[in-house]
């Protein structure tokens, strides 16, 4: 049986493990399911294989916690942010396919480091940003959904304002639910589903939905901070490989 995107037996198994792992933070932070899959891509295959993938999975999982976040979503801040991204993402999309396989996986790479570092840097605004700064969020969000990495830009400006955590994951998941849903007539366009693509997609479902659903349990239980700082932590190791791979 022919595995997709010609993946081998290992490198399946490894993005198996890195699907469920993902889903749990994912589930508990809202974010870095697709950051987490499409870096752990890049150790084994073009990265770009898991951009189209990952934002089916992102729809499924949005779908399967939504009864629980709608009260909590900030709905202003998600169309402004919409209104950027819907201009970013093009612009990501297409620049990514430009630069071919080895640039990509350095591009995906550094822009993951950058983005760990500033979110562990703890810095802090006083208070909420509110009206167009949201917008340009939403364009620099939709330039890094050209590898399924809205959320890290988002995560990093929204960790830094005194949001409740309920309402930082909500928005999040509302943010990016309607985001994936824009993003998948120019991932066509573009040429990066094919049936591969649905495939995969199909192979992960049960565990993304395992994942996600545990990830949400213990978010009532812990502290979000906690979880955050394994995702940023996992994303920092994984990009640093990525970026080890290339040069070799």
């Amino acid at each position: 049986m022919t595995l997709p995107f010609d993946l081998g037996t290992g490198a399946a198994l490894w993005l198996l493990a890195a699907v469920l792992g993902a889903a749990v933070i994912r589930g508990f932070s809202g974010f870095g399911f697709s950051a987490l899959v499409v870096a752990a891509t890049g150790l084994v295959s073009d990265p770009l294989n898991a951009v189209a993938v990952v934002l089916f999975c992102e729809v499924l999982m949005t779908l399967q916690a939504a009864k629980g976040i709608a009260g909590d979503v900030d709905w202003r801040r998600v169309w402004l942010l919409l209104a950027g991204a819907a201009v970013g993402l093009p612009i990501g999309v297409h620049g990514l396919i430009a630069i071919g396989l080895d640039a990509s996986r350095v591009a995906i790479s550094l822009f993951i480091l950058v983005m760990c570092g500033v979110l562990l840097t703890g810095w802090q605004i006083p208070r909420e940003v509110r009206g167009w700064p949201n917008a340009v969020l939403g364009f620099l969000s939709g330039i890094a959904n050209g590898a399924a990495m809205a959320g890290l830009p988002v995560a990093a400006v929204f960790s830094a304002q005194p949001i409740s955590p309920r309402v930082f994951r909500a928005t999040l998941i509302a943010y990016f639910a309607i985001l994936d849903f824009l993003s998948l007539p120019v991932l066509f366009q573009a040429g990066l589903v094919t049936r591969d693509t649905y495939v995969a997609t199909a192979v992960a479902v049960p565990l993304l939905l395992i994942g996600n659903h545990f990830g949400g349990l213990r978010f009532g239980r812990s502290a979000p901070k906690d979880f955050r700082r394994l995702a940023i932590a996992l994303l920092a190791t994984l990009a640093s490989l990525g970026l080890v791979k290339t040069v070799i």
